[in-house]
């Protein structure tokens, strides 16, 4: 997922970027095992350079899971930030609790998956924690509040709770704070960016898309729109799509905080880029926590190269043929006809071998395989090279790259197995 800041109005405001994906906390353990300073989201200078001061300055609160794998070194260097731009120094709250190390949360895991969690090669262990601490956080004053892994939409519901005094077991206000922040969690995907289609949605000023504004009152009713003079658009139907993204159950969608329920939602135009969210609610949370178990995977090696002209997609399936053979009993591999069928396919090659052939001519073939041996990941590299001279005619344009992969397993754990906390840094 691309960066994120958005903004919710809650009378008072706060500032909200949003950095993290499935799999980018585990790239950030792997930097913070490296550097003990690492860790953190690796554009938190340039996010925040602009920002620290006005926010400062206006009395608008930062809240972000942009401390990832190390919320105290991203508060440290916050806090170098501030001195670099003269600023008087910021109050930072640290989220701790997602991340799990523990003998008895290993226990309980491991107990849950089975010989299978002992086989792992673990890079990191997150529980999705809520918005809790970061209500309490800025509730004593926290200027910035830097988390790691928590749900996307606590982000927003934290400083709902903080400045509207609800209760934590407000089901229906909760669940409509949660959906603001379920709103805003992907930036301007709500603002037009992902609803854009030529000639079939199309969105003005792509170029220069506004970030999503959620005002929420006491009630919990919401609005969204987005900021003035931008590009992008705020219509009943971009709501409506993100409203529905990664939604399983409309009546139970599921977070560390409430369970929310759309099922009754109202989306209606209520102005130019604005448009008003009613009928949300919510019933109680779950007893536990989502947790992703992130380990590594072994080695993807990968090569490309292109076939343009007479028989160009013969030519390429005769240049993955040829590999496969080659590689074959060694590794897997996955071969793709980019520009014929490649977004369509499988790893079985299944589309592919329907596909037959066909009278593209201009094509690009892909070809990856992955193996927990390095050296026998990296063969793809050699082979896909060595098309440059063994042939089939005319391919060119090769690239290849071998990296390590990292794998992602989803479990649940009891909430009080995995308690939040927070405190001010020094």
């Amino acid at each position: 997922m691309p960066v994120v800041d958005t903004l919710i109005r809650t009378g008072g405001q706060t500032l909200i970027f949003e950095t993290l994906a499935e799999r980018t906390l585990a790239l950030s353990q792997l930097a913070k095992n490296q550097n003990p300073e690492a860790g953190y989201e690796p554009l938190l200078v340039e996010l925040l350079r602009s920002a620290l001061g006005p926010c400062l300055q206006h009395g608008i609160r930062i809240v972000s899971n942009f401390g990832a794998a190390n919320p105290p070194a991203a508060a440290r260097r916050i806090q170098l930030l501030s001195r670099e731009l003269g600023l008087p120094a910021p109050r930072i709250a640290v989220l701790s609790g997602d991340q799990l190390t523990q003998p008895d949360q290993m226990a309980y895991l491991r107990e849950r998956l089975g010989t299978r969690f002992d086989e792992l090669d673990i890079v990191s262990v997150n529980a999705y924690q809520g918005a809790s601490e970061i209500a309490q956080a800025l509730q004593a004053g926290a200027d910035v509040v830097v988390a790691g892994r928590v749900a996307d939409p606590s982000l927003v519901l934290g400083p709902a709770l903080a400045h509207f005094g609800w209760a934590e077991d407000d089901w229906h206000r909760l669940g409509c704070g949660t959906i603001a922040g379920h709103l805003l969690e992907c930036g301007t995907q709500v603002t037009g960016g992902y609803y854009a289609v030529p000639g079939l949605k199309d969105v003005p000023g792509m170029d220069n898309l506004g970030f999503p504004i959620a005002e929420i009152d006491a009630s919990g009713a919401l609005s969204i729109t987005k900021a003035f003079d931008t590009g992008g658009m705020v219509t009943e139907q971009t709501v409506k799509e993100q409203l529905l993204y990664e939604v399983h159950d409309p009546a139970a969608y599921l977070t560390p905080d409430v369970t929310a329920d759309i099922s009754g939602v109202t989306v209606k135009q209520s102005g130019n880029d604005r448009v008003d969210v009613r009928n949300v609610t919510g019933h109680p949370r779950t007893d536990t926590l989502k947790v992703n178990i992130c380990h590594h995977g072994g080695w993807l090696g990968e090569g490309e190269i292109s076939y343009a002209g007479i028989q160009a997609e013969a030519r390429a399936m005769l240049a993955a043929e040829t590999i496969s053979k080659r590689l074959r009993g060694r590794l897997k591999l996955r071969i793709d006809l980019i520009g014929a069928t490649s977004i369509f396919g499988d790893d079985d090659g299944e589309l592919l071998r329907q596909h037959g052939g066909g009278a593209a001519r201009d094509v690009r073939l892909r070809i990856a395989g992955a193996h927990a041996e390095k050296e026998i990941a990296e063969q793809v590299l050699r082979e896909v090279t060595a098309l440059y001279t063994c042939g089939p005619a005319g391919g060119g344009g090769v690239r290849t790259a071998l990296r390590p992969r990292l794998n992602s397993i989803s479990s649940l754990i009891p909430r009080e197995l995995a308690p939040a906390s927070w405190s001010f840094t020094e």
